[in-house]
C-alpha cells in the first residue's frame, strides 16, 4: 500500500423498479450497510451512485482506510454481514462485485 491511499470496494447492482426506493434507503450512506460498517475501525464512508442512462443501475462504493481494516471488519461481523446480505437479496435483480481499488484520498 502506498502512503496516503484509501481502499474502496465497488459493487454494481441492478434493481427492480418496485424495489428502487427501498434499495436506495438500505444501500445509501445512511442505510443499514453503512450503519453496520460505521462501528468498525478504518471505515470512512459509503457512496451510492445511480447510472444517468439507466436509473435502475447503481454502484456502491465502500471506503476504508486499509484492506486490513475491511478484512478485520468482515471477520468480526461475518454472521451479521451474511444475514443482511440474505435479508436484502430480494431488492436486487443482479449483484456484481466490480473489485477493490486503491484511491488517493
Amino acid at each position: 500500500m502506498k502512503p496516503g491511499t484509501q481502499y474502496v470496494i465497488v459493487w454494481q447492482f441492478r434493481v427492480g423498479q418496485e424495489n428502487e426506493a427501498e434499495f436506495v434507503k438500505q444501500y445509501g450512506p445512511q442505510g443499514i450497510w453503512a450503519r453496520l460498517f460505521r462501528g468498525s475501525n478504518g471505515y470512512i464512508r459509503t457512496e451510492l451512485k445511480r447510472d444517468v442512462a439507466d436509473h435502475l443501475c447503481f454502484l456502491t462504493l465502500d471506503w476504508w482506510e486499509t484492506e486490513e481494516d475491511f478484512s478485520g471488519f468482515r471477520q468480526q461481523n461475518l454472521a451479521e454481514y451474511e444475514r443482511l446480505d440474505k435479508e436484502l437479496e430480494g431488492l436486487t435483480e443482479k449483484e456484481t462485485r466490480l473489485g477493490a481499488f486503491w484511491s488517493e484520498p
